[in-house]
């Protein structure tokens, strides 16, 4: 198995970093995540450097859905980076980080008046989804005495290559507006009082391994772009999105770099804004790319069992790594504490969730595994934690960041407490 760089094997455990995940497991318990800071660190400024080395000026939205640990957005703050956001909450999360307002953008399909309140007070800007929401931005920012900076996201109608659930481009989709309908939306908010439209963006979907997809909505938005500027709309951003895949299957699939991205982007952006006289920045919104491979969920044998198949128990479900059961998705499972040992059975890693398809892992070569032993599961950096539930009253994983020799918690494991912190009893109860 291919591992990224910050992972390796030393006498037979897996590491990472500088750490020993079976030290690790023994010390915080588990289940665990365990994310390097360095990796991160690392992915953010590949991104960077690929995008100013064809143009300047470049702004990196981190996604923040993928990972909203504030420690992660603390460190990504202090790289530079700005934040997708998609709610109040994850708004709120990326300024505490120490985020530049001017470098969020506020989106999503369906956003209260509150959202847009809070967006119009902290000057965030927003990613308009409809005509509906330009009228209440309208009337939400004449409340407050203030002019709303806006987008209207656009949807392409594009068909890419990924699961159904995270193709976000599609006609059928819930999100954006449809491209032959945005020049109308954008001559609307130029008659608003209270909104300046100030960007356009645009985002097709998620985990996709081609380049094509991103090379054609580039192609998209500098042709609106164009309709745009023709309707006297200054444009300070061009938003593109995000969506680039990682190579979940180690060995076998192929994702596009940070590099191969901008060398087949680029050139299109860059030409068709130079055509058309103007100078925007260029917005990219990275989640997964940037942080899945950074992180490991570890989790202990309890039992196995042959039973239809071999099955091997652990600690973790698919409440604490919903992917697998919502998308079929492929994580590589290691045998941590025996990483070097060869594979002698097929076998399926089953969570303790009171559901048939509490499974993390079907069908996988591992050594011998007995109850005990530690399981790493790889690239579990995006959409882990972040979609994690409690469910069966089951509290949540702790977090740990590593970074050289150091290891801290940037979130402990919940207790039975946490589980009941938030719930009253009926005085007739």
């Amino acid at each position: 198995m291919n591992l990224s760089p910050h992972l390796s094997v030393r006498g037979g455990h897996l590491y990472v970093g500088e750490h020993d995940t079976v030290r690790l497991a023994a010390e915080f318990g588990t289940p665990l995540y365990v994310t390097d800071e360095e990796r991160v660190r690392a992915r953010y400024r590949e991104y960077r450097d690929a995008l100013t080395a064809h143009y300047d000026p470049v702004q990196v939205l981190y996604a923040a859905k993928a990972n909203g640990n504030p420690a992660l957005l603390r460190v990504l703050a202090g790289e530079g980076a700005g934040a997708d956001v998609f709610s109040p909450g994850e708004l709120e999360l990326a300024l505490r980080a120490g985020m530049d307002p001017s470098r969020l953008l506020f989106n999503g399909s369906s956003k209260s008046r509150e959202d847009l309140r809070l967006a119009v007070e902290r000057r965030i800007r927003v990613s308009l989804d409809s005509p509906d929401e330009l009228d209440a931005i309208d009337q939400v920012a004449e409340a407050l005495g203030q002019t709303a900076l806006v987008a209207f996201r656009v949807n392409p109608a594009l068909d890419v290559p990924t699961h159904p659930k995270i193709a976000t481009g599609l006609a059928s989709s819930k999100f954006g507006i449809p491209h032959a309908a945005i020049p109308d939306a954008y001559r609307a908010a130029l008659r608003k009082e209270h909104v300046r439209p100030v960007g356009i963006h645009c985002h097709i979907g998620s985990q996709i391994l081609a380049l094509e997809p991103f090379v054609e909505a580039a192609r998209v938005m500098v042709r609106i772009a164009g309709e745009l500027v023709r309707l006297g709309v200054e444009l300070e951003f061009i938003d593109l999105g995000g969506g680039l895949g990682i190579p979940y299957r180690h060995g076998v699939d192929r994702a596009p770099s940070p590099r191969e991205y901008a060398d087949a982007v680029m050139p299109v952006f860059v030409d068709g804004v130079r055509e058309l006289g103007i100078r925007p920045a260029l917005w990219v919104e990275p989640g997964r790319s940037i942080v899945a491979d950074s992180t490991v969920l570890l989790t202990r044998v309890n039992s196995t069992k042959d039973a239809d198949r071999r099955f091997v128990n652990v600690d973790a479900g698919f409440n604490q790594l919903i992917r697998p059961a919502m998308y079929g998705a492929y994580h590589e499972v290691v045998v941590a504490n025996r990483a070097d040992a060869p594979a002698e059975s097929t076998c399926t890693v089953a969570g303790p969730i009171c559901e048939s398809g509490d499974l993390l892992a079907e069908d996988r070569a591992l050594p011998a595994v007995r109850e005990g032993d530690l399981l790493a599961i790889l690239d579990a950096g995006a959409y882990g934690f972040a979609m994690s539930s409690q469910y069966n009253a089951r509290p949540r994983a702790a977090e740990l960041l590593v970074r050289g020799p150091d290891r801290a918690l940037m979130r402990r494991a919940e207790t039975i407490d946490d589980l009941v912190a938030t719930h009253s009893m009926p005085p007739w109860l």
